[in-house]
């Protein structure tokens, strides 16, 4: 662990680093390319997830989705990794103690996992069940499992922003007697 945060330590001081925290338009306009490229992601795995379980219906060959939608799923992928490498290294020493950055990295594993098996297991099958036949229990497990695993990933993108580098304790001087007056207000206010 001593040398990850080391090395977290070198990148939070590189030159990109200091740009980024510098900038002020490059943060928000990285960020949001990063969550419009994760978007992408979700919504196009989505779709391929989707027509695994069934849905709307069987009659588009399978192969057809894949392939059509595929491209854009990578290509959305390496934007957001680019970018998501671009949002860690400016608080490298805080992502790389946070748990919930951890938790979404172990989700991308579980996604990469879980697509691996499915093309090396399920898809090889595809011509008996590619058009007008429902998918194989283990394709149609995968698929709802992906959409479980992506939404986990987005949860916990979202879950590092509000969790990292901030102390929850509460303040030893903290004025409880403020805080009943406020309240007391409250509800005089509620019964007036």
């Amino acid at each position: 662990m001593d040398q990850l945060i080391g090395f977290a330590a070198t990148l939070q001081q590189s030159g990109l680093s200091e740009w980024m925290r510098g900038s002020l338009k490059a943060l928000p306009i990285i960020e949001s390319i990063h969550v419009m490229a994760i978007a992408t992601v979700y919504g196009t795995i989505l779709i391929v997830d989707l027509r695994l379980l069934g849905y709307p219906d069987t009659t588009r060959p399978f192969t057809r989705v894949f392939s059509e939608i595929l491209h854009w799923t990578w290509m959305a992928f390496a934007i957001a990794v680019v970018t998501g490498v671009l949002l860690f290294i400016p608080n490298a020493n805080t992502y790389v103690v946070n748990k919930a950055f951890w938790f979404k990295m172990a989700a991308l594993l579980c996604a990469g996992l879980n697509m691996g098996v499915f093309e090396f297991t399920t898809f090889k099958t595809v011509a008996k069940w590619d058009v007008n036949r429902p998918v194989p229990l283990a394709g149609r497990v995968m698929g709802a499992l992906s959409i479980l695993i992506w939404t986990s990933v987005i949860f916990l993108g979202r879950w590092i922003g509000f969790t990292k580098g901030y102390d929850f304790s509460v303040p030893k001087d903290l004025d409880f007697e403020f805080i009943q007056g406020c309240l007391q207000c409250l509800d005089a206010l509620r019964l007036g």
